[in-house]
C-alpha cells in the first residue's frame, strides 16, 4: 500500500500501488538524484521486469513511501536497497505531475532529494539493469536528442530542477 494524498500532500488514505497507477490516483513519491565530485549524475537503467519504465534510463532512485517513518529516512533506505550505497541526502523541492507511462499513469506528489557520492555502486539487478555517471552537459544534450530512452518523469524533473543540480553538482 502507498500513501494517497490531496493536492496539498496531506494523507487521505492508502491505495495499492498498481491500482494507483492504473486509475491515476494522486499519491506520494520521492526521487533521488546523486552527483559525484566531478558534477556527474548517477543514472540507472530500470530493469526490464519493472511494471513501467523498464529498460529506460532514469534518475538514481525513486519510489513510494509506505510507512509512517520520515520521508527522508525512507528515501535513504530505498537508495541503499536499489543502488547499494548510502549517502547523506537533502531535500531540494517537490512537484506534482500527471504523466502517461505506457498504459499506466504517474500522478504523483514527488519529493526530490539530492546527494553527493563518489564510491562503489552495487545495484539490485531486480531493480536496475545498468548504471552510468554522466556529465550534466552531456545528459541535457542526450535528453533533447534521445528523449525516448528516458522515463517521462525523469525528463520532467531534470528540466524543472536543472538549476539545483548545476548549483550543487
Amino acid at each position: 500500500m502507498i500513501i494517497k494524498v490531496n493536492k496539498d500532500d496531506e494523507k487521505i488514505g492508502e491505495i495499492e500501488k498498481m491500482k494507483a497507477h492504473q486509475e491515476g490516483v494522486l499519491h506520494r513519491a520521492f526521487s533521488i538524484f546523486i552527483l559525484n565530485d566531478k558534477g556527474e549524475m548517477l543514472l540507472q537503467k530500470r530493469a526490464g521486469g519493472k511494471y513501467h519504465g523498464g529498460g529506460l534510463w532514469s534518475n538514481t532512485c525513486c519510489s513510494h513511501p509506505t510507512r509512517q517513518e520520515g520521508l527522508k529516512k525512507q528515501a535513504e533506505k530505498r537508495l541503499k536497497e536499489e543502488v547499494g550505497f548510502t549517502t547523506k541526502i537533502k531535500k531540494i523541492g517537490e512537484i506534482k505531475y500527471n504523466l502517461k507511462v505506457g498504459n499506466l499513469i504517474e500522478h504523483e506528489y514527488d519529493h526530490l532529494f539530492m546527494g553527493n557520492y563518489n564510491g562503489k555502486v552495487n545495484p539490485d539487478p531486480k531493480e536496475v539493469s545498468d548504471y552510468k555517471w554522466v556529465s550534466l552537459e552531456k545528459l541535457e544534450k542526450d535528453l533533447k536528442e534521445n528523449p525516448n530512452i528516458y522515463t517521462p518523469w525523469f525528463k520532467l524533473l531534470y528540466f524543472e530542477f536543472s538549476n539545483s543540480f548545476k548549483i550543487n553538482g
